[in-house]
């Protein structure tokens, strides 16, 4: 019905173009446009104007002499005041945008080792995009963005990195609890050292304690009962608490066997040493 009435419709986001006998004769914007076919007028075919993505996979290899996958995506359009340019200079504008890809980035990837490649995958995109729109609006094309997706690796290498990582994380988390260790066991020795030195200090004062003790009540002893010597009280004293010794012992649950001396002369003679220890001390301290 529409070619009876010379009558063509154009979508939106479209243009078509019209030839006369042949030769290109205008670029026919979205609407109801009269193509007199009587006159030689017919349409040769339409154009999209919409945003086109393009996914290109170029294999290539690095300076390192690893080979890469690097996948490109290529967003572009027709530029509606270059649609005939579109329309008669390019028979195949996706192979076009593949060959232009594929030359960038073999020539800018070989220069890189895989780090490099990873780390400036921006600067690759940036590349692609410049040469890509230097070429292709001269047929009629706008490259509005070129991303570098994904840079897929041979999968013994990824591998390789994989493990090099893994050891890495493994070496740090090793010195990492190495440290915490050694923090513990500082800490550690620092509270036994704190420990023993309070113990110290209280059994140095526990022994003075004692000391006193026993020094007064062998002399209140002394004073109040008539015929005793200080040494008769302490006498006495260490066999009371001799007894106190063996009481304990007895009493202990524990199966251990301790074997000591029994009998009044044993008592006598922890005395004597007792006395003598305290002879010594009290000559050295009086030569020092």
């Amino acid at each position: 019905m529409g070619n009876l009435l010379c009558c063509v419709v154009v979508k939106q986001s479209e243009v078509a173009i019209k030839e006369r006998f042949g030769k290109y004769n205008d670029v026919l914007d979205p609407g109801i446009q009269f193509v007199p076919w009587c006159f030689g007028d017919y349409i040769a075919g339409y154009l999209s104007l919409r945003l086109q993505q393009l996914d290109v996979q170029c294999e290539t290899k690095t300076k390192d002499n690893v080979f890469v996958t690097v996948v490109a995506s290529i967003q572009y359009k027709v530029l509606p005041d270059k649609a005939n340019d579109a329309f008669y200079k390019l028979s195949n504008p996706t192979g076009q945008i593949k060959a232009y890809v594929f030359d960038v980035i073999r020539a800018s990837v070989p220069k890189l080792i895989l780090d490099d490649v990873f780390e400036q995958k921006n600067e690759i995109a940036r590349s692609v995009e410049e040469e890509l729109d230097k070429a292709m609006t001269a047929y009629g094309y706008q490259i509005l963005q070129t991303l570098i997706t994904d840079i897929e690796p041979d999968q013994q290498v990824k591998r390789a990195m994989n493990e090099i990582n893994a050891a890495a994380r493994l070496r740090l988390a090793a010195n990492e609890k190495a440290e915490a260790e050694k923090i513990i066991q500082i800490k550690r020795a620092e509270g036994e050292a704190e420990s023993k030195y309070l113990s110290g200090l209280g059994i140095a004062r526990q022994r003075q304690a004692i000391v006193d003790g026993l020094r007064d009540s062998v002399l209140g002893f002394a004073g109040n009962v008539p015929g005793t010597s200080a040494r008769d009280v302490l006498d006495m004293v260490l066999m009371t608490q001799y007894f106190d010794t063996m009481k304990e012992i007895g009493a202990s649950s524990k199966s251990s066997s301790v074997f000591i001396p029994h009998g009044p002369g044993a008592v006598a003679d922890v005395a004597q040493q007792i006395r003598d220890g305290f002879m010594h001390a009290q000559a050295f301290s009086s030569t020092t």
